[in-house]
């Protein structure tokens, strides 16, 4: 073990708990997905936008499921899911009183700098937990953050859309679905689909996102960070699209898991270093990562 993974190790020590949570209640949306409030107050307490939770789906199986932590509400955890497999599948079967255990939060998290006030957040599919948090926390920061969110979904989205009263001058009048949540927060945010849900943008988060970008000065550009989380194939076109702009980018990565906690190296993927090419556990070494350092 080289000196960097030494000191990687002790800093996940006495910050990651394993708590038994209590399902408080369980919202369910078309296409099976599940929005899942835990109370876990130990994990709720250190959670981060980025870290992530590891959980028991059912006492019969022995591997966890890690599942990104969409919001923190006093000592509550919010998660959102999507049935993939037999685990997940047990998972929807439980229901509020219920309980389940919790190991968490795992993870290092998105890292903000307040010299680029102009976050862009970026969320796809089941990507979209992460950056409802990172949303709620730059809200609960103050005026000083101007968070643009763009999400997208071919599924129907776990929510229910609603018209935003936030004027987007960049995109088509006729471009107004939004997150309730986000409404609420005052947080601009527009969605994506290919699927013809009424009020989203026709097209990719991307292309969405590339309308906004485009309409920025080169000194608006500096103050520009982005901050995404999704499928692969949509983190490549993100870093693609920060690489073009001159803007940082900071991407969350998917990857199954094992242990999650960076014993078994299951989830490694390749990051370039000042040192060369290296193998990163995704858990703990991520799963936030410099979009960047990604060798996609």
């Amino acid at each position: 073990m080289t000196t960097a993974d030494q000191k990687n190790a002790q800093r996940n020590r006495n910050t990651i708990y394993v708590e038994s949570g209590e399902i408080i209640n369980v919202d369910e949306f078309p296409g099976n997905q599940f929005i899942m409030r835990i109370r876990a107050p130990k994990c709720a307490a250190k959670a981060e936008p980025g870290s992530f939770v590891h959980i028991t789906c059912d006492e019969a199986l022995p591997m966890r499921r890690p599942l990104s932590i969409m919001r923190v509400e006093d000592d509550c955890l919010d998660i959102l899911y999507k049935i993939v497999g037999h685990g997940l599948q047990s998972l929807s079967t439980k229901g509020p009183g219920d309980a389940v255990s919790v190991l968490g939060p795992i993870g290092q998290p998105f890292r903000l700098s307040k010299e680029r006030p102009r976050a862009l957040l970026i969320g796809g599919g089941v990507g979209i937990p992460p950056i409802v948090h990172i949303a709620d926390h730059l809200r609960r920061q103050g005026s000083d953050w101007a968070p643009l969110a763009i999400l997208g979904s071919e599924l129907p989205f776990p929510f229910k859309l609603q018209r935003s009263n936030i004027k987007t001058p960049w995109l088509d009048d006729e471009i107004t679905a939004t997150v309730p949540l986000m409404e609420d927060w005052g947080i601009s945010c527009r969605l994506a689909t290919l699927a013809g849900f009424d009020g989203c943008y026709d097209g990719y988060v991307t292309d969405l996102a590339d309308r906004w970008l485009s309409t920025l000065s080169s000194d608006e550009l500096t103050e520009v960070g982005i901050f995404s989380c999704g499928p692969t194939p949509m983190l490549r076109a993100v870093a693609s699209l920060a690489e073009r702009y001159g803007v940082p980018c900071q991407v969350s990565l998917e990857e199954f898991m094992a242990c999650a906690v960076g014993g078994c190296a299951g989830c490694t993927v390749k990051i370039s270093t000042p040192d060369g090419d290296a193998m990163k556990r995704v858990c703990v070494d991520g799963p936030v990562f410099d979009a960047a350092t990604v060798v996609w």
